[in-house]
């Protein structure tokens, strides 16, 4: 069993949004995924998907890009990104997922060796967490990754390996640890993907080792629209 990432696809089959305005890397960026992933991925397999999988704002319009993954082979793992409107209470989700896709928030899913936990996160710059809104989600994340990386702990057994997913990178700018990484450490997490970060960023790291940890950043304008072997 091979894992795979990849994030940050913004579908809107309902209600067309199209990506190619942000630039050439996002033309047909849809099909090469798909082509990429028919390649590599075998019904053994995960992959994981790291938020903002739909533009739609209602859970009613995103089951249409949901049902792409139906077709897809592997195993799904989805968490929630800043701009999944459409994700309403994890129960209302689950129930509109196909066999073989699953959500993550505020617990773990065990497939085979692996355990994969994690939620969206937020925010990390200690100048922007001055606005007293940004400083409550940004706690109420870190309880949300807490609760998570505990359920996986719980569920852990000899010889299974933890993998965490975030939607917004938990470094800073400068690669500078935060309350996010202490968190991932503290639990001895070594294998993280994230997404969020979109176009030229100067400096961008797409495999980063920060203390032991190795954290993948798969968003698809940023991986070449193609899969990341994680393990």
């Amino acid at each position: 069993m091979k894992i795979y990432a990849i994030s940050d696809l913004h579908l809107s089959i309902n209600n067309p949004k199209p990506m190619d305005i942000f630039g050439p890397v996002w033309n047909d960026y849809l099909d090469k995924i798909i082509e990429d992933w028919n390649k590599k991925v075998t019904d053994e397999d995960v992959v994981l998907l790291a938020g903002d999988y739909s533009w739609a704002m209602k859970l009613e319009d995103a089951k249409q890009d949901i049902e792409i993954l139906k077709k897809l082979k592997g195993k799904k793992v989805l968490l929630r990104g800043n701009h999944d409107y459409w994700w309403s209470t994890i129960s209302k989700v689950r129930n509109i997922l196909p066999t073989n896709v699953y959500a993550l928030q505020n617990d773990s899913l065990v497939i085979g060796d692996y355990i994969f936990c994690g939620t969206r996160g937020w925010i990390v710059d200690a100048a922007k967490l001055n606005n007293s809104e940004d400083k409550k989600i940004f706690d109420r994340e870190l309880i949300r990754l807490e609760l998570s990386l505990k359920d996986a702990k719980l569920k852990q057994t000899e010889g299974q390996k933890i993998i965490c997913m975030l939607h917004f990178p938990p470094y800073d700018r400068n690669n500078n640890p935060t309350d996010f990484t202490k968190l991932i450490e503290e639990y001895s997490i070594d294998t993280v993907v994230f997404g969020h970060l979109h176009g030229k960023i100067p400096n961008v790291n797409k495999l980063l080792t920060l203390n032991g940890v190795k954290y993948y950043l798969t968003s698809c304008d940023m991986v070449n629209n193609e899969l990341v072997e994680i393990l």
